[in-house]
């Protein structure tokens, strides 16, 4: 189902994106707004790894560094059938985690200081399980495609706001004013209707990586205690996590700088372990 929704809403921003381009650039202004927020999305997706990696400082480390780590993850990919990935420490007691990488072949995982405090094993690997699932779904990828006709739209958005005002609202008719208004209206509203979409998805994601990882490491309820313990943390230990990689963690970093939940890349801790604690009673 979240897989269906997922495809679901990307055909609405996809078809967003058409309705938006064709109103304002035609066929050729929407082919350039895709071009640019193409490149840029791309080279982000080819090196997301370096970038989010080295925005928050996390250190690289080996088998010997910090073998219980090491093991659970190595268990976490096995489970899932991936290869085993780069793993990474972040200097920060915040507890959080989470997954990058363009690939399975070139992915990473990075958890906190804090997240090890805080968690036993078995909550640790539900944690891994959940990252590992967002490598095989191929997430980081998905995101990027969502970013991209996101970004289109807010550079065709742009073009509709200079031209509502030096089109529309510079000529002398009231038609001409009128068709200004008309863009300077779609201008505002359709990139916060992508972004509301990109952030539906982040959200079915979510769910989508809570499902898969609970199943393949089979401990559903130990990913269920670990998202309220990592929930409760991160309000007591705030994270300087940046608005623009918050939908990589496991829990949003930015829970406590009062975000609407329509515009927040993770579902309700609630909700989420409301549906693990169902697929436990199933198991």
């Amino acid at each position: 189902m979240n897989t269906l929704k997922t495809v679901f809403l990307m055909t609405l921003m996809t078809l967003l994106f058409i309705f938006v381009g064709q109103l304002v650039g035609g066929r050729q202004g929407m082919i350039v707004a895709l071009v640019f927020a193409a490149i840029m999305n791309l080279v982000t997706y080819w090196f997301s790894d370096k970038i989010v990696l080295s925005m928050y400082r996390a250190q690289p480390i080996q088998e010997g560094d910090n073998a219980r780590l090491y093991s659970i993850v190595r268990r976490a990919a096995t489970s899932a059938r991936l290869p085993m990935p780069k793993v990474y420490i972040i200097p920060t007691d915040t507890p959080n985690a989470f997954a990058t990488g363009r690939n399975p072949q070139h992915s990473a995982v990075a958890v906190t200081q804090g997240i090890m405090k805080i968690l036993d094993e078995d909550e640790l690997e539900g944690v891994l399980s959940h990252e590992m699932a967002h490598i095989r779904n191929r997430d980081i990828l998905t995101g990027t495609i969502v970013a991209t006709l996101a970004g289109a739209i807010s550079m065709l958005a742009m073009m509709a706001r200079w031209g509502a005002i030096f089109g529309g609202f510079g000529g002398r008719d009231n038609e001409n004013r009128g068709g200004g208004l008309g863009l300077l209206i779609m201008a505002i509203v359709a990139p916060l209707a992508a972004l509301v979409i990109q952030m539906a998805i982040s959200r079915s994601r979510e769910y989508s990586a809570d499902a898969t990882g609970a199943a393949n490491s089979h401990k559903p309820m130990a990913l269920a205690n670990a998202l309220r313990k990592l929930e409760y943390a991160s309000k007591k230990i705030p994270m300087d996590a940046k608005p623009s990689t918050a939908h990589l963690f496991i829990v949003n970093p930015l829970t406590g700088k009062g975000l609407v939940s329509l515009f927040s890349t993770h579902p309700p801790i609630e909700e989420r372990v409301a549906r693990l604690e169902k697929m436990a009673r199933g198991i």
